[in-house]
């Protein structure tokens, strides 16, 4: 639900429900006070009874005008009429004698009629035989100078005043509904909103803390779920942030310690036939000029490391352009072939290429990157190779989506444990072989992902390796 609809009825309800909990009480209580106890109660019977009260105060206060109206027999009738309506009674009053009655009233009764009607409160009722009234008592002066009054008699039903009563009960009922409706109401709106929240806040405590683990659970309403969902999104890419920053960290540290001892090598080598020339150990031409040989290839070895680091750097780092071509891969690969084979014959390796494709296939390829990639696998297989007569197979293959080219050796083979680690930085197969950079295949596989492809190697045990490139056709 959405936050502004659970807002609407949450307004709603807290007045709707005290209305309906206040309706349903004072039906119970017309109910009790009518059925049970006997009580007629009624809107329409406390409105009449409030008018006739009312036209009797001010035919009674007539009197003052009109004291004559006391004599008056109409006037008697009149009170008596309009009294029996509501079943009251009333009594004339003049020097202290009972004028004319409605009821028998004793001089003890009078007197203690005049005494509540006349008090300050006035609202005691006054009990004659065995029925309670409510007395008004209104004075007048006659032209004699004759003091008077007129007593009006209202009967005080057990309940007479229950309207007044059920109002009451009626208006405590709706703010004891309300306020309690509002708390509940409220307790409930703010637990669906505080408990998400508490939630946020604790979540945001653990990743403050650096626990990039803590789960932030989806719940509340819409636009707080909406809130956990993008936190949950910012917290799992600030933990991809965190491990890939932790992962260069651990890549840099490899690459200087990795640096530091490939180039420790040649340099040192390079250092020792320097001092043996400074030396003069190096006494004859010939000798001078196999150090100077040896310290020129040392030099070159260095110079590829570098060039090979500066170029996965910047592979890495997504920085060198491809030159994407629409090239005839069998064509392509035969002019890879004609430009390694000398070298690769005269290491004693033979190198062939066989093309299983149902039809010429053109891909989509960066000439010299790729060119790159087949050299170092070239290279590759010539460093590992432990067999008199090498053997380097290129085989052409297709598939529904790509073509695949599996460059198969014959040569020592790769473990299944160093399988998924060939392509690593600086991984070797066997550490004592140093030469190189140890970045060749980490380059091909560079390069081939540039191409949007795959490369990966299947182990044939002591008779070889395949590396295997799988390119998307157009």
């Amino acid at each position: 639900m959405r936050l502004k609809k659970r807002l609407i009825f949450a307004n709603a309800a807290t007045v709707i429900i005290p209305l309906i909990i206040t309706v349903l009480i004072a039906l119970a209580a017309f109910f009790i006070f009518g059925k049970l106890l006997g009580s007629e109660i009624s809107f329409e019977k406390y409105q009449k009874q409030s008018i006739i009260k009312f036209e009797l105060i001010k035919e009674a206060n007539a009197l003052s005008r009109s004291p004559e109206l006391i004599e008056d027999e109409g006037f008697h009738k009149y009170l008596q009429e309009k009294l029996s309506e509501i079943k009251g009674e009333y009594a004339l009053i003049k020097d202290d004698q009972i004028i004319h009655s409605s009821k028998n009233l004793s001089k003890i009764d009078v007197a203690k009629c005049l005494e509540v009607g006349n008090s300050i409160t006035g609202r005691e009722p006054v009990i004659i035989g065995e029925q309670s009234y409510q007395v008004q008592v209104i004075d007048f002066k006659s032209k004699e100078g004759s003091l008077g009054s007129v007593l009006l008699l209202e009967p005080v039903d057990k309940f007479a005043s229950s309207f007044t009563s059920l109002l009451l009960i009626v208006v405590v009922s709706f703010i004891l509904a309300f306020g309690l409706t509002n708390f509940i109401v409220s307790y409930q709106f703010s637990k669906s909103i505080i408990k998400p929240l508490l939630s946020l806040q604790s979540a945001a405590a653990e990743i403050t803390r650096g626990n990039l683990n803590y789960p932030i659970v989806e719940e509340g309403d819409q636009e707080i779920q909406e809130l956990c969902r993008d936190l949950e999104l910012m917290r799992i890419k600030l933990k991809e942030s965190v491990q890939t920053q932790l992962k260069y960290e651990d890549n840099r540290k490899m690459l200087i310690s990795s640096i530091s001892h490939d180039l420790k090598t040649p340099v040192t080598s390079i250092k020792g036939y320097v001092e043996g020339i400074l030396d003069g150990i190096a006494s004859n031409p010939d000798k001078m000029e196999r150090y100077l040989r040896t310290i020129a290839a040392k030099t070159h070895q260095i110079d590829q490391m570098i060039d090979d680091l500066l170029l996965y750097a910047k592979l890495d780092l997504k920085q060198i352009p491809y030159n994407f071509e629409r090239l005839d891969i069998e064509e392509y690969l035969l002019l890879c072939l004609l430009e390694s084979e000398p070298e690769l014959e005269r290491r004693q390796i033979r190198i062939s290429l066989h093309n299983e494709l149902q039809k010429k296939q053109y891909l989509l390829i960066d000439r010299e990157r790729m060119k790159r990639v087949i050299m170092n696998i070239f290279d590759n297989s010539r460093k590992y190779m432990n067999k008199e007569q090498g053997e380097i197979n290129i085989f052409l293959r297709e598939t529904f989506a790509s073509v695949i080219i599996e460059l198969r050796d014959n040569g020592s083979g790769i473990s299944e444990e160093d399988l998924s680690r060939i392509f690593d930085r600086f991984y070797r197969s066997d550490p004592a072989r140093s030469k190189g950079s140890g970045l060749g295949l980490a380059i091909a596989k560079q390069i081939i992902e540039g191409h949007k492809g795959r490369v990966w190697a299947v182990s044939h045990g002591t008779e070889g390796t395949s590396i295997m490139i799988s390119l998307s056709k157009e």
